[in-house]
């Protein structure tokens, strides 16, 4: 709350309303959720990958306030060691470095932080709220797709497909879409969404990037947004082989308010970029491969 002195007091005040609570609260990085909405608990519900890059990416403030909510949530510390082994003797440590007894805010606070930080990753337990808290969702145009290829007749793969951005628009079009996606909240989310929708050409499976669980040469597109850059070599030899040759590789990210640039990796491997104004008054980048074996 903004301080006042005793004079402010004295002069009528209007309350604030739920709103304006709302506007103090702290927000994530990207501005997507307001982490008091979420507890901690939301933690149980990561995936491996999804635990290892948390724990691999922490300035020391993050570092900080992740060993103390550890050691404030022993579940989510417990889950942390056993889903992803490797990482155990680092979450011992963190849990060990913090103190035994922290005060309730304290707690709160150092909560709030982890949440804000890796706030990607905790919408993606929510995904029913994506489409209208993430800007890349509500603010994109499925004929930002088509323009790149023809997909009529085709068999497509979506590579990290979220909520189905891309999936959902390329199966208006194809013949068939694979929606290959790491996290079970967000598969579940798009299966729910396929038999609501009755959905007849579009099914949905696990899957990294790096590790795709198609033979090779299975599709005539393979698309991703937002997605390929953390291993990039390994990540677009993997696109690479399950598309036919004479197929696309597509890089198709959504409208963003902040400013993102061009990606210097795809240009480097040859890819075509095709720009163009997005709904924020922000340059979008998209990027396509024709794949040569």
């Amino acid at each position: 709350m903004m301080k006042t002195n005793e004079n402010t007091h004295k002069t009528e005040r209007k309350e604030p309303t739920t709103d304006d609570l709302k506007k103090e609260e702290p927000m994530g990085i990207l501005g997507w959720i307001q982490t008091e909405d979420y507890s901690f608990d939301c933690m149980l519900r990561m995936e491996r990958f999804q635990i290892r890059l948390m724990l691999e990416n922490m300035d020391p403030e993050t570092e900080q306030a992740m060993a103390a909510a550890l050691r404030a949530n022993p579940k989510a510390a417990w889950l942390f060691e056993h889903k992803c082994p490797e990482m155990a003797e680092k979450v011992k440590t963190l849990a060990a470095q913090a103190p035994a007894h922290m005060a309730p805010e304290q707690v709160r606070k150092a909560e709030n932080r982890v949440l804000g930080q890796f706030e990607d990753f905790v919408i993606y337990t929510t995904p029913e709220v994506m489409a209208e808290k993430c800007d890349f969702i509500y603010g994109w145009r499925k004929e930002r797709l088509y323009e790149l290829c023809a997909l009529e007749g085709k068999t497509v793969l979506d590579v990290g497909s979220g909520t189905g951005r891309l999936a959902f628009a390329a199966a208006e079009r194809a013949a068939f879409v694979a929606a290959s996606e790491p996290v079970d909240a967000l598969r579940e989310f798009m299966r729910d969404e396929i038999a609501r929708k009755g959905i007849r050409n579009m099914r949905v499976c696990d899957g990294l990037c790096d590790s795709l669980p198609f033979p090779d040469n299975s599709f005539d597109v393979t698309m991703s947004g937002h997605v390929v850059g953390d291993r990039f070599r390994e990540e677009v030899d993997e696109l690479t082989r399950v598309t036919r040759p004479g197929g696309w590789l597509l890089d198709v990210p959504g409208d963003q308010r902040r400013e993102t640039g061009r990606n210097e990796q795809l240009l480097a491997d040859g890819w075509e970029e095709l720009a163009y104004t997005g709904t924020f008054g922000r340059m979008t980048y998209r990027y396509r491969k024709q794949v040569r074996k």
